[in-house]
C-alpha cells in the first residue's frame, strides 16, 4: 500500500497540490530560516542509542545495481545507551534521504530540517544484567526505516533493542558512500521480498549477538552492543506492507516469537494463511476485519494468543511519525482543519503519541518480558482504544 508521501507529500500542499488549502506557506527567504520539524520525547527510564550499518546479502544478485552486484540493505539498531552526551543525536532521516523525499514531491528541499531523534549515534550500551530482547521493524511501501522513529525510541528506551529496515528501492535510502536509491518501479517489491530482507537480518542479529560485525564497512559499533542482545527473544512489527511482512515472516521463520501489525492488508501472493500458535497483535484503522477479507482470514488462522484493538478516528496512517509531524506542517502551511483531518483523522497527535508509545511497548513486554497487564481488556487511561472481538 502506497504511503501518501509522509512529510514530503505533506510539504507539496504549501508548494501548490491542489487539496484545497486555506493559505500557501510563505517563501521560504520570508522566513527566518528553515522550519525545524520535532519528535516527541519517548518515556522510558534510559537514554538512547543508535547505529546505521550497512549490510549485503550475497545470497540475492541485485540486477539494478548491475552485474555482480548484490542486494544492499541500510538498518538501523537503537538500544538503551550510556554516556550519551559525548554523542550528537541522530537526525530522523540522512539529509540525502531527506532531500529526495521531498524532492520526489516537487518541494524545495532546503525549507525544512529533519526532526533531532533521541537517539544518541554510537554511544554506548548501557549495562544490563542480561540480555536485551529485539525487536524487529519494517516499513510500508514507499516509505523508509525512519517511519515510526516514536514507537522505535520508546521501545529503546525501556530497554529493547531495536532493528528498523530499509528496503531498498521502496523508499529513499542513503548508503554510506553517498548514493541514495529511490523507489524504483522495475524493482518486484512485494511483502515477501520484505520478508527475505527481514531473514537476512535476523541472521545479522545472530553474528551481531555471536560478537561478530556484519557491517560491510567495517565501521566500530557501539561499545557493548553485540553481548546486549538476546537472540531467542525476537519480536516483529510492521506498518502496512511491514505488517503484512511481519505475518508472513512469523509464517516461515519461527525466530520471530511475537508479531504486531499496524494496519496490514495482508495482501499477498501467497497470502499469509500459515496457522499460528505464537502471539500476534492487528493494531488496525482502515484495514479491517469487517473491510478487507484478506485481514479477517489471517485472523482466522491465528490459535495462540490473539488481539485486534483500534484506536476511534485514526486513518490508515496514524500509527506512525506521520500523525504527530503532519500537524506541525499543517501550522506552517495554513492547512484548514478539515484538510488536516483527511490526512491525520479525528485521533488527536498527543493522543496518538501515547497510543504509539503504549500498546506496542505492552505487547513486547507481555511476550518476550511476561510482564504487564494494559492488554488484558479496555483501559480507562485510553478510551480511544477498543478492543474488537
Amino acid at each position: 500500500m502506497t504511503r501518501r508521501g509522509l512529510v514530503g507529500a505533506a510539504l507539496a500542499v504549501g508548494a501548490g497540490a491542489s487539496l484545497g488549502v486555506a493559505g500557501r506557506a510563505p517563501a521560504a527567504s520570508a522566513r527566518s530560516g528553515p522550519v525545524r520539524l520535532t519528535l516527541p520525547a519517548p518515556t522510558g527510564p534510559h537514554p538512547v542509542g543508535t547505529v546505521a550499518l550497512h549490510l549485503v546479502d550475497r545470497s540475492q544478485p541485485d540486477p539494478l545495481a548491475g552485474p555482480g552486484r548484490f542486494r544492499e540493505l541500510m538498518v538501523s539498531v537503537w538500544y538503551p545507551a550510556r554516556d550519551v552526551w559525548r554523542h550528537p543525536r541522530a537526525p530522523w532521516m540522512t539529509a540525502a534521504s531527506l532531500r529526495a523525499l521531498l524532492e520526489s514531491t516537487g518541494f524545495d528541499p532546503d525549507t525544512v530540517l529533519a526532526p533531532l531523534t533521541a537517539g544518541h549515534e554510537g554511544a554506548p550500551v548501557r549495562r544490563a544484567a542480561r540480555r536485551l530482547p529485539v525487536v524487529v521493524y519494517s516499513h510500508g511501501a514507499g516509505s523508509h526505516r525512519s517511519d515510526t522513529t516514536i514507537v522505535v525510541q520508546e521501545l529503546a528506551s525501556h530497554g529493547y533493542v531495536v532493528v528498523t529496515v530499509d528496503h531498498t528501492y521502496d523508499g529513499p535510502t542513503e548508503f554510506p558512500d553517498g548514493r541514495v536509491t529511490v523507489r524504483e518501479d522495475d524493482y518486484d517489491s512485494t511483502p515477501w521480498t520484505y520478508s527475505r530482507d527481514i531473514r537476512f537480518v535476523l541472521d545479522q542479529i545472530g553474528v551481531l549477538a555471536a560478537g561478530g560485525n556484519p557491517d560491510v564497512d567495517r565501521r566500530p559499533l557501539p561499545a557493548g552492543l553485540g553481548a546486549a542482545l538476546d537472540p531467542h527473544r525476537i519480536g516483529m512489527f510492521g506498518w502496512s506492507k511491514g505488517g503484512t511482512a511481519t505475518a508472513l515472516t512469523m509464517g516461515t521463520d519461527q525466530r520471530i516469537r511475537a508479531g504486531l501489525s499496524f494496519d496490514g492488508p495482508m495482501l499477498s501472493q501467497p497470502r499469509p494463511t500459515t496457522d499460528l500458535d505464537r502471539p500476534f497483535m492487528l493494531m488496525t484503522a482502515e484495514y479491517t476485519r469487517v473491510t478487507e477479507p484478506a485481514v479477517a482470514e489471517f485472523w482466522s488462522h491465528l490459535h495462540g494468543w490473539r488481539l485486534n484493538v483500534q484506536a476511534a478516528g485514526a486513518l490508515h496512517q496514524s500509527y506512525g511519525d506521520n500523525q504527530w509531524l503532519v500537524p506541525q506542517l499543517a501550522r506552517v502551511i495554513g492547512m484548514s482543519d478539515e484538510d488536516l483531518a483527511g490526512w491525520i483523522g479525528t485521533l488527536d497527535p498527543a493522543r496518538a503519541v501515547r497510543i504509539q508509545q503504549a500498546y506496542p511497548l505492552a505487547f513486547f513486554d507481555l511476550h518476550l518480558r511476561h510482564r504487564g497487564h494494559l492488554l488484558r481488556g479496555p483501559s480507562r487511561s485510553f478510551p480511544e482504544v477498543s478492543f474488537v472481538a
